[in-house]
């Protein structure tokens, strides 16, 4: 009937129903953080069972090597294994030398060996931080025979042993188990950070009918910095792969420079921002400026969501009649001579602004072209010329 009520056991059901939908909703959102993790868990455990197969002295060695070099992409594993087993090859030689080319016998000797044996490998991973391991296995090299009255130099080849099996079995999991390459991720990264550009232009342009203090453009531009670093990060491990040929695709560099031009032209946007225009230019100029700001933001979010799905690039005329039109309004205001109650820093403002607009106009073209590179539909039919 329809004035009855849900009995209690239904009402639990389907609360619980709800909450497993929002729990799985929350945990799927950070799938790529659960494949990790997985993959993290695997290494250990593949990595534990062959070092006790193996019968290797030390055996944790083994099982943090694989955390360590199991990473979030492919190209990240090959560098952190490349990295950590250099860095323990060189500390387990330079150690194992000091420690047998060197009598010792007391405290005080093995203290002056100690630094002997940390001093320069500190230095060289200070110079190099890819290197860090090799001062701790000079380290472990030096101190694990004095205390299991061990030979130095078989410790140093157990060293490189457990190393050596943490390393290729972190590699290969990340080969195998659930791999993440950068490549992809290379896409994901990008959209957000022309999201961000987006948002940014939004609240900058609209800083030209209030102002915009120091501490706010500082908000902005840091959060565009910040994603940024990330991006080029995952670019050098995806073109870390494209090199070992383990994955296919466009090159990252013109899509990572094209978005590093967008962001400088956000910079000089910024700038221009931070004092309000007079009043009359306001008025006259609101209207264009206000479509230049939706249009273009429109198109970097679209362009966004083509480069993450992998689809063709969103048509760019609507920026080239916006573009043009805050130009166009532009030569009017200075015909009619609005644009002479300008101070000098006012006017530089003014003008660099719309310098900054037209050069933005041209990074969305090469970003038209880089996106359509990554987009996986079939290149567009040429037009004809009739």
């Amino acid at each position: 009937m329809p004035g009855r009520r849900r009995s209690p056991r239904l009402h639990r059901n389907a609360s619980v129903m709800g909450l497993a939908k929002r729990l799985f909703s929350r945990l799927w959102a950070h799938k790529a953080q659960l494949a990790l993790a997985f993959r993290i868990t695997v290494a250990a455990f593949v990595a534990l069972a062959l070092a006790s197969a193996l019968h290797l002295m030390l055996p944790l060695w083994a099982v943090l090597t694989s955390i360590i070099v199991t990473q979030m992409s492919v190209g990240r594993s090959l560098k952190a294994t490349r990295d950590y087993l250099f860095g323990t090859v060189g500390g387990a030689l330079y150690g194992g030398a000091i420690a047998v080319l060197i009598p010792h016998s007391g405290e005080p000797e093995l203290l002056a060996l100690l630094v002997l044996a940390v001093a320069p490998v500190a230095f060289i991973a200070a110079i190099n931080p890819s290197l860090n391991a090799a001062t701790v296995t000079a380290v472990i090299v030096l101190i694990v025979p004095q205390m299991s009255h061990a030979d130095p130099l078989g410790s140093a080849i157990d060293r490189v042993l457990e190393v050596g099996v943490g390393a290729l079995t972190g590699l290969l999991v990340s080969f195998i188990v659930l791999p993440s390459r950068a490549h992809g991720q290379v896409r994901g990264s990008a959209a957000r950070l022309l999201e961000l550009i987006a948002a940014a232009l939004t609240e900058l342009l609209a800083g030209l009918s209030r102002g915009r203090d120091n501490d706010a453009l500082h908000r902005i531009q840091d959060g565009i910095g910040a994603a940024l670093v990330e991006l080029n990060a995952i670019g050098a491990e995806a073109e870390r792969e494209r090199a070992a040929h383990l994955s296919s695709g466009p090159d990252t560099g013109p899509l990572l420079r094209t978005i590093l031009r967008l962001r400088h032209d956000v910079v000089i946007i910024g700038r221009a921002s931070v004092v309000p225009l007079p009043a009359d230019l306001q008025v006259r100029l609101a209207r264009p400026v206000a479509a230049v700001s939706d249009t273009i933001a429109h198109y970097l979010r679209a362009s966004a969501t083509a480069l993450r799905n992998g689809a063709a690039p969103p048509p760019i005329f609507p920026v080239d009649a916006a573009v043009k039109a805050y130009g166009a309004e532009v030569a009017c205001v200075r015909s009619e001579g609005l644009t002479r109650s300008l101070s000098g820093e006012g006017a530089e403002r003014f003008f660099a602004l719309g310098f900054s607009l037209q050069q933005m106009r041209e990074n969305l073209g090469d970003l038209e072209r880089v996106v359509a590179e990554w987009s996986d539909a079939p290149p567009a039919a040429p037009r004809s010329k009739d």
